[in-house]
């Protein structure tokens, strides 16, 4: 039976820090959305061509968390960086916005 009762009494607490985690949740997408939208709209002027070969490489350096670093995605951040695109702008970043393209 108390089992029971504590389980209940999780039940109707739980929401009100589901919530608060959920709203937590979505103010950190919605600064990462931002950061990943503004740095690749930076990059947009950048012919596609060079860019697209190195996906998969960005996809898996993100998510590697920058552990696997392809020679495609080495490639386009090399070019990226010679084109002047996005100063001081980390890899992740650079990686992140080729994704979001």
């Amino acid at each position: 039976m108390r089992r029971l009762i504590l389980l209940c009494s999780l039940l109707i607490t739980t929401p009100t820090f589901a919530s608060s985690f959920v709203a937590t949740l979505d103010q950190i997408g919605d600064a990462l959305s931002a950061t990943v939208d503004g740095t690749s709209d930076l990059i947009s002027s950048v012919t596609d061509s060079k860019l697209v070969p190195a996906r998969s490489d960005a996809a898996s350096f993100v998510a590697s968390q920058g552990e696997i670093r392809g020679a495609r995605l080495e490639a386009a951040l090399r070019y990226l960086r010679e084109e002047g695109v996005q100063p001081g702008a980390s890899d992740m970043q650079l990686a992140e916005a080729i994704l979001a393209r």
